[in-house]
């Protein structure tokens, strides 16, 4: 008699069982598959970002924007060094400090981005820094 009771009962249990390990085998793939397509996307993006580097550097290679930023940059650090010289200099990097921070910022940018430098938002928090 008491097989009678604990058959049907052992039999509910396994169904039980059964159900919740399906259940965790599914989850299990939906994670699989969700982690798939992300990585599968990831790839893409980086292949775009490649592909659009790329572009940008062919786009740049007749062009003298680089040259004429690294001129400018460079003529006050001649300068220095000439007699007579250090006071225009002096002069003009306190007429650069007194622009608006907005357009410090542009600026910045501006030149970060002609010599190829990512992460502009990270260059305008490194002079934040002082």
């Amino acid at each position: 008699m008491l097989n009678l009771l604990i058959k049907p009962l052992l039999g509910v249990a396994g169904e039980v069982v059964t159900g919740i390990v399906e259940t965790k085998k599914k989850k299990a793939e939906v994670k699989l598959k969700k982690i798939e397509a992300e990585a599968a996307h990831m790839d893409k993006v980086i292949a775009g970002e490649a592909e659009w580097e790329s572009a940008a550097v062919k786009q740049m290679a007749g062009s003298w924007k680089d040259e004429v930023s690294l001129i400018v940059l460079l003529i006050p650090a001649v300068l220095v060094f000439i007699p007579g010289c250090q006071e225009f200099v002096r002069t003009g990097f306190i007429a650069l400090q007194e622009l608006p921070s907005y357009y410090q910022n542009l600026l910045y940018i501006a030149i970060s981005a002609s010599f190829g430098i990512k992460g502009a938002g990270s260059a305008v928090n490194l002079f934040k820094k002082k």
